[in-house]
């Protein structure tokens, strides 16, 4: 039997098979459980999709694939009826990304630390950003992804976890403390991350950064106002006009193309490949400048060990701060 041999019109008998007899008596009869990752969505109803492409195999090969002869996870059964041109999606939505975590801390935050309910306005405000965001691609999204009730209870998760909070917590995850935890350490900051956010994603001004994209392989990056702006901060650090101008100042003013923290010098290296070569560094992160006209003295000239180690974690140092601990704490003795 050639697994994974089966037509769209073999699916659509399927399916009038498990709506004539029920989903019960449909998996019972032919072995399956429920789906507990996958569900394919047709014509606005959900089905188990293992068991949907498994029984779909005897229309052409006379028997069903049996429960133990099929994964129901991507690479078999998912793969088989998005082949065909079936919607099918998660049966849970993904975990929560830093981005996605900020907006929704920020309106618990405004809310005096407490949760909403899932028909406050804010929550359904919550919700419409969240899907504006499309933190995730659309595969990977449940039929319930980010609705009000995903918000409301993730508002829940928040307040319960507020050092303040005096109640049994929900179960929420590690990076709900995490980004709470710079709430409070950092409430305007991180407030204006959100702001921006929002105000980003109402304009359609920001893209979304999904979490298994990498910036230039800088996925260890610690991004406290959440991958988009980090992302957007990166952009304009990279704008070719700005780095030109702000080479052709610190040269006109007598200077050198050295970084501004360690010294290094890319043409004194590298000879004639590295002439006129340095990074460019924003010192001042989105979420603190916001969005306006960067200035030239917004700008400082690094090498790219110093750029990387700057934008490591938060709070990000100045070219300066980073010079002192190089100078400071980053030579070892010497082996004897």
């Amino acid at each position: 039997m050639a697994k994974g041999a089966i037509s769209r019109d073999d699916i659509l008998k399927t399916l009038e098979e498990y709506e004539h007899l029920g989903r019960e008596a449909f998996l019972n009869m032919y072995g399956y459980g429920e789906a507990n990752t996958y569900l394919l969505v047709h014509d606005g109803k959900e089905y188990d999709s293992k068991a949907i492409a498994g029984v779909a195999h005897k229309h052409q090969h006379g028997a069903p694939l049996t429960n133990k002869q099929l994964s129901g996870g991507v690479g078999h059964a998912v793969d088989w009826l998005r082949r065909e041109g079936f919607t099918v999606r998660p049966s849970r939505s993904p975990k929560w990304t830093r981005d996605e975590l900020i907006l929704a801390c920020d309106v618990v935050a405004k809310n005096d630390w407490n949760w909403l309910d899932a028909e406050d306005p804010r929550i359904g405000e919550l919700s419409h950003l969240l899907q504006l965001l499309g933190a995730y691609p659309e595969e990977a999204r449940s039929t319930t992804y980010r609705n009000r009730n995903g918000a409301a209870r993730k508002s829940a998760d928040i307040a319960t976890s507020h050092p303040g909070y005096q109640g049994k917590p929900t179960k929420g995850g590690q990076l709900d403390q995490e980004v709470l935890q710079d709430f409070l350490d950092r409430p305007a900051e991180m407030a204006q991350a959100a702001a921006l956010l929002r105000e980003g994603l109402k304009h359609g001004t920001l893209q979304p950064a999904l979490p298994q994209d990498s910036d230039d392989g800088e996925d260890d990056v610690s991004a406290p106002e959440g991958r988009v702006l980090y992302r957007r901060h990166r952009t304009r650090e990279r704008n070719r006009g700005l780095r030109k101008k702000k080479i052709a100042a610190v040269l006109k003013s007598g200077g050198t193309l050295a970084c501004e923290a360690c010294g290094f010098d890319f043409e004194a290296v590298y000879g004639e490949r590295g002439k006129g070569y340095i990074e460019c560094h924003h010192v001042v992160p989105l979420h603190e400048a916001g969005e306006g006209n960067t200035k030239l003295s917004d700008l400082a000239l690094i090498c790219s060990n110093c750029h990387r180690m700057i934008h490591r974690s938060a709070p990000w140092p100045t070219p300066q701060e980073l010079g002192t601990i190089i100078h400071t704490d980053s030579h070892p003795a010497p082996i004897t």
